[in-house]
């Protein structure tokens, strides 16, 4: 065996030992990237329901502001119409 190769047979250095570190290393990484993702989407998810619920909010209010509106608008017109211009009077 040559001198290299009892050097490294002793020091039992692996080179598929750096690979496998590696690819732990990915897997793990991987693994946390799925992980944010996921929690990533659930917010997302979250934040649309959330936007969901207030535009549905803000659309009841908007009906019910413009029946409000209506309303006094009619009593706005029956105001005008039922109102009678003063008599005048003889003070000159």
């Amino acid at each position: 065996m040559p001198p290299w190769r009892r050097l490294l047979a002793m020091l039992n250095w692996r080179p598929v030992y750096d690979i496998e570190q590696e690819t732990e290393q990915l897997r793990i990484r991987s693994l946390e990237s799925e992980k944010r993702t996921k929690q990533l989407e659930s917010e997302f998810e979250l934040r649309e329901l959330e936007r969901d619920r207030r535009l549905k909010l803000l659309k009841i209010e908007n009906k019910r502001l413009a029946e409000l509106e209506s309303r006094l608008d009619a009593l706005l017109l029956n105001a005008d119409s039922s109102s009678q211009t003063p008599p005048a009077t003889g003070s000159n």
